[in-house]
This record gives structure tokens, C-alpha cells and sequence, in this order.
């Protein structure tokens, strides 16, 4: 939140960072009332009472593009945004005034370590003569406002723990190394601390990592050039690491981008630092990245690469392919457990892992073969899972009674089917008539009954019928 002296101030402050960021249209917006007199263009900045309402609502929602807000009086009292972080102050207050304005930012929000006021006109003598009138209880549950008595020492704290957690691995070139030993830093400090016995400190490190951010945004100016490195660093390894959790949602160029800037904003960098090639993403079937990952000197990191794309392709398979799911899940299950229990290495794990995601790759591809969709696929693995069922029919026709009952299903599906008992009665007597139609052996008839109905359920519950 910008709060200016004035209204045509205001809007000077929003034309100057247009002219800055142009394409911040959508992220800063000005935030006063309008009057009789206002210039023609500023009408359609100000906007009405509806309009305003609906800035208030965006500026609520920390998910929404609206990030920076221009004010003079407005939102300055009773208005509550717990993820306000920031103000910048460009107007003399004083006494309560003073005290409501600055206590927008003071709302308790995940990961916000604190308000931070940035005064451009001299606040600090009127914020303590303000803070004369408070009583001797508020000012001894207030403590010290001292920011390097009380946000440089945790700061100091949470560095000395971060240094601690990543013991055994030197970074120590991290400040006077090249971009790609910078790069490979930080790569070797994720592998370093992701190996199967240091989950715990893991953890741990992402948590003080992340303390360790909050403490230097309000006291950055204080830190000296090592240590403006040396977060530089801290926050790289624990943001390469959480982004690692959900590989399917981010891409190797917004890793390298992010990380980037985290260094940018700490030192000033002399090249371009790429933790990954940018030719290919992170894809199961990338064979490119495939070949990538078997070449990582990281081991611990590529493990970790390949553990969570294929959780994700597991997780997305069962949603739409119970049998095929649960097969890939149990085997995947079963691999992870004998290396975390040191029964595979490093290298042995990605070689099974490797082998999973190509027959992934296979079993996905074998419905195209067959000439089905991803709905009939799953059916024809559901009346295929008894191995002997293949005995007794080709596989024309195995496609062909699985597209007859994919069809049937999706004719007789009716609105919540799968939560009226009669409804599932009356599916149950249809896939029973149409596998005796195809004279399907009696002894698996029910079991694959029972799965037919299950993945049906499991299509109504992840598809618009």
C-alpha cells in the first residue's frame, strides 16, 4: 500500500510506475474518492463506489493480480488485509490517525513475519509521541520496536540454523564463484540435503529457511555483503526444493527464472545462473529429460525429480484408470520403501524408476494401439485384470466388448446413479447380461463385475457426465 500526500499526487505515483511497468495495469490501482472537479482521465482510474468494492475484494485475495494499492485516506482505518505486508508512507500523520494507518499491515498471515513501513516524510517522532500515549501495559506487551535488536537478531538466528542443517556441504565459492559454479551450488546443496536419511532436516531447513526470509525483509539494509550472499543462497536451495515437490505444476525455465531473481535481489550477479537446461521440461515422456536424469551427478536430486513426477502420473492415473493405477501405485509403493530402507541405491533406484515411467509410457499408449479412448481403456483393463480372460478371447474381440460396454454405461448413466441403490442394481444387472452375451468365464464374472462398477464410479466422479 502507497499512501500519498495528496490526490493529484496519487495519481502522478501511478502514472510514473505505468510509465516504469506498463504491463502492471492490473496489479497497481489507485484508490480515492472522486470529485466534482477531477481532470476527465482520471475517471476511469478512480472508477465509482461499485468499482472501488470490487478493488477492495481483489485486493483481499492474495491470489488475485491486484498487488500494490495508491491511497490517501481511503483504506486507511477498518480495512483489513491480512497479507498486506508492505506500506510505503508519503503523508505526515499523527496520533491515532498514525497508529490505525500502520496497523494495516500488522495482521498475523502465513509466512508474514511482520508489518514493514517504509517512511519517505519523517513518521518516527510523531510514531513515538504516539506511541507516549499508550499505557504501560501496552507498551511492555509491545517490547522492543528496535528492528536490529529484535529482526537482525533472529535473522542471525535462523542463518546459524540454516548453517547448521546444511553441514558437511561447503558453499563457501557460492560468493566469488562463477554463475554455473553458483548453479551448481545450489543443485548440490538440494541434492545434499533431499538423500533419503536427512528428511527430517529437510524440513527443518525449509521451515528456518523460510523464517530466515521473512526476518531480512525487515532488515535487510543491515546486512553486510557476505551475508546478503549467503541468503541469497539459503533462499535459492530451500525454493529449488519446495518447487521440487510439484514438478508437474512448474517448469524448468520458471525454476531458473525464479532463482534468478532470488540471487538478483541479494547480489549483484555478473551472468546468468541456469540450474537446468532449458531445451526440454520436466516430462515422463521427454526422452531428452529421461537422458538428462540418468546423467545427473546430483543422484539424491534426481531421484527426487523422477519420485514426483511419476507420484503425479500415479496420482492422475488412478483417477482415470483404477486397475492400471493401483498397479503402477503398489510397484511404485514397494520401490520407494526398499530405498528409503537402503535395500536400493542411489543408482539402482533410478534405474527402476526409469524402467517404470517407460512402461507407463507403454501401457498408456497401448489404448491408441487398440484404437480406445482413455474411458475404454480403463474398462478393458478392468475386464482384463484376471490374466486368464485374455485365454479365451482375441484381442478384437476384448475391443469390441469393452466398447459395447463403455457405450451401454454412458447410455444408462442417469444424475447420481452411483448413490441410489436401484440405479446401482440395475447397472449391476446390465454389465452381468452383457458378459454372459460375451459368454465371459463365470468364476471371474463377478469380481469383474466389481471392478466395472467401481471405475464407472470412479468416471462419475471425475468427469462431467
Amino acid at each position: 500500500m502507497i499512501v500519498a500526500y495528496s490526490r493529484p499526487i496519487a495519481m502522478k505515483i501511478h502514472k510514473r510506475i505505468l510509465e516504469l511497468r506498463p504491463e502492471w495495469t492490473e496489479k497497481v490501482k489507485v484508490v480515492m474518492t472522486s470529485g466534482n472537479k477531477d481532470p476527465e482521465e482520471w475517471a476511469d482510474i478512480i472508477g465509482g463506489k461499485a468499482y472501488k468494492k470490487e478493488l477492495a475484494k481483489k485486493f483481499k485475495d492474495e491470489n488475485d493480480t491486484m498487488k500494490i494499492a495508491i491511497v490517501v485516506d481511503m483504506w486507511l482505518t477498518g480495512f483489513d488485509v491480512p497479507s498486506l505486508a508492505t506500506m510505503y508512507v508519503y503523508k505526515p500523520m499523527k496520533d491515532h490517525n498514525l497508529m490505525q494507518a500502520i496497523a494495516r499491515v500488522n495482521r498475523v498471515f502465513p509466512e508474514k513475519a511482520g508489518g514493514l513501513i517504509v517512511d519517505y516524510v519523517g513518521i518516527a517522532a510523531a510514531l513515538k509521541d504516539a506511541m507516549k500515549r499508550y499505557t504501560k501495559r501496552d507498551q511492555s506487551n509491545y517490547g522492543n520496536n528496535d528492528i536490529k535488536d529484535r529482526a537482525y537478531s533472529e535473522f542471525k538466528e535462523r542463518l546459524e540454523i540454516c548453517r547448521d542443517l546444511l553441514h558437511g556441504y561447503d558453499y563457501s565459492n557460492f560468493q566469488h564463484g562463477s554463475p554455473a559454479e553458483r548453479a551448481r551450488l545450489i543443485k548440490g546443496a538440494v541434492n545434499h540435503m533431499i538423500a533419503p536419511d536427512k528428511a527430517i532436516d529437510c524440513k527443518d531447513f525449509i521451515k528456518n529457511a523460510s523464517l530466515l526470509r521473512q526476518a531480512v525483509t525487515l532488515c535487510r539494509s543491515l546486512l553486510i555483503g557476505e551475508e546478503r550472499f549467503e541468503v541469497g543462497f539459503m533462499e535459492s536451495v530451500r525454493t529449488l526444493i519446495v518447487r521440487l515437490q510439484r514438478p508437474g505444476k512448474v517448469t524448468k525455465r520458471e525454476i531458473n527464472q525464479r532463482i534468478a531473481a532470488l540471487i538478483e535481489q541479494s547480489v549483484t550477479s555478473d551472468g546468468v545462473v541456469n540450474l537446468f537446461d532449458e531445451q526440454s521440461e520436466f516430462s515422463l515422456f521427454d526422452e531428452k529429460f529421461m537422458e538428462e536424469v540418468r546423467k545427473m551427478k546430483e543422484k539424491n536430486l534426481a531421484v527426487k525429480l523422477l519420485e514426483d513426477l511419476i507420484r503425479g502420473r500415479v496420482r492422475t492415473l488412478t483417477r482415470s484408470n483404477l486397475v492400471t493405477g493401483e498397479l503402477f501405485s503398489n510397484r511404485f509403493s514397494e520401490t520407494l520403501n526398499r530405498y528409503i530402507n537402503g535395500l536400493l541405491s542411489n543408482e539402482e533406484v533410478i534405474q527402476e524408476l526409469l524402467k517404470m515411467a517407460q512402461e507407463m509410457m507403454k501401457a498408456e499408449q497401448q489404448g491408441n494401439d487398440l484404437g480406445l479412448t482413455n474411458e475404454e481403456k480403463a474398462f478393458y483393463d478392468a475386464l482384463t485384470r484376471p490374466q486368464a480372460v485374455k485365454d479365451f478371447y482375441s484381442n478384437e474381440q476384448l475391443v469390441e466388448l469393452t466398447k459395447e460396454l463403455t457405450d451401454m454405461l454412458r447410455k444408462n448413466r442417469t444424475i447420481d446413479w452411483n448413490r441410489r441403490e436401484s440405479e446401482r442394481a440395475n447397472m449391476r444387472r446390465l454389465v452381468k447380461r452383457l458378459l454372459k452375451k460375451y459368454n465371459y468365464p463365470p468364476e471371474e464374472a463377478e469380481n469383474a463385475m466389481n471392478i466395472v462398477l467401481k471405475q464407472c464410479e470412479q468416471w462419475a466422479e471425475n468427469q462431467d457426465m
